[in-house]
């Protein structure tokens, strides 16, 4: 009798949380819609690129800071693919420790070394350094260092929700930024004094650049590389992701919290029983940042996580050297749904290829789901 009642009591408070989710859903705005990019000021770019100039007179050093445990995907692997394939920088891939580094949503890699090791190797500093989004915005080491590399005379790059690690310390303080809009709000209340720049994917700002979401990336390496390098080699560059254009504009009122957003998650996520494993087979000498984009993407559904795998269990070595580490070998993954990960398309061309397979497989909502996360403007329901 006790057990019955505790089953009836459960089950009232899982229907009232409900209920109180789906009030809540139902109070948000509906679906955005396409929006216009607000033209760039006359000089716009040009002071941009001239804030992010090589600040030192030698071959750029990039480094792409990470912590182990949880680090977000795309934002590690795509600059790191992007700015090497460029070839007019030296490019270390950090980490607070030895070890793997587990990426979130997806993915285990191999970094190049660790902050301790790096500091060693070059005690000046890097000439840029780069902030993925991280677990936590409020790492010890991550912030120390973060200090120590502006205070040598490092631009700091924040991607993504890598802002709020810049903010937490404390260069974003009294300067213009950005960051994912889903984490805007909060950086702001926690920072009062950073002034918010709307319409831009890219802001920069007296040693520090930050961009709005996942996919931003993209046009901030290449921004990045035409103030190293140039125009020409930047286009080249773009041409070889498959992006025609890129520069800071941005539409970001198109990016908010929306109720088909919400209802779709919430389906979703209460459909626990209908989980898949999308296989990803790894290849040396794969372009890492189609591979991250597809990863990434599927493990963003809420009804499916990707899963890289390989006939070894040793590190598989991308085109642009970066060390991808299979988290299952081939039978582990026998009921798993095995998918074409596109490495063979550009990395622009296979984020849009797999959004369109998450459209046909769980249905345009959840791939504008996916789109929305990574701030992508893209959207396949009307």
């Amino acid at each position: 009798m006790l057990n019955r009642h505790v089953i009836r009591g459960a089950l009232a408070l899982v229907l009232l949380a409900l209920a109180g989710l789906g009030a809540w859903s139902y109070s948000l705005p509906p679906a955005s819609a396409p929006a216009d990019m607000p033209p760039l000021a006359t000089g716009e770019m040009d002071a941009m690129l001239a804030a992010l100039k090589p600040p030192r007179p030698r071959r750029p050093l990039v480094a792409i800071v990470s912590i182990n445990d949880a680090t977000e995907t795309t934002d590690y692997l795509m600059p790191t693919g992007i700015l090497r394939r460029a070839g007019v920088a030296d490019v270390v891939m950090l980490a607070t420790g030895p070890g793997p580094v587990k990426l979130f949503p997806a993915l285990t890699v191999q970094a190049d070394a660790t902050l301790a090791h790096f500091d060693a190797q070059h005690p000046e500093g890097a000439d840029y350094v780069i902030v993925p989004a991280m677990s936590r915005d409020d790492d010890p080491a991550v912030l120390a260092w973060l200090r120590g590399q502006s205070r040598k005379g490092a631009i700091i790059l924040g991607v993504c929700a890598g802002a709020k690690v810049v903010a937490a310390a404390g260069l974003l303080d009294g300067k213009r930024a950005t960051t994912h809009w889903y984490y805007l709000q909060d950086m702001l209340d926690k920072h009062p004094s950073i002034a918010y720049v709307a319409d831009r994917r890219v802001v920069a700002d007296r040693g520090v650049a930050t961009s709005t979401g996942i996919s931003a990336s993209m046009p901030m390496m290449l921004i990045l590389i035409e103030a190293m390098a140039g125009r020409q080699k930047a286009e080249a560059v773009a041409r070889d992701l498959g992006l025609p254009a890129w520069d800071a504009r941005h539409a970001s009122h198109a990016f908010k919290l929306t109720r088909p957003f919400a209802t779709t998650v919430l389906g979703n996520v209460l459909a626990f029983w209908n989980r898949e494993r999308i296989g990803v087979e790894l290849r040396s000498g794969m372009d890492e940042v189609s591979l991250a984009l597809v990863a990434d993407a599927w493990s963003r559904t809420y009804r499916s996580r990707a899963v890289s795998f390989a006939a070894t269990s040793q590190a598989i070595e991308t085109r642009d050297k970066v060390r991808v580490i299979p988290e299952a070998a081939p039978a582990d993954l026998s009921s798993a749904r095995h998918m074409a990960a596109f490495t063979d398309q550009r990395p622009a061309q296979a984020l849009d290829r797999t959004l369109q397979a998450i459209a046909g497989r769980y249905g345009a909502r959840t791939a504008d789901v996916v789109a929305l996360q990574l701030e992508y403007p893209w959207r396949a329901s009307p």
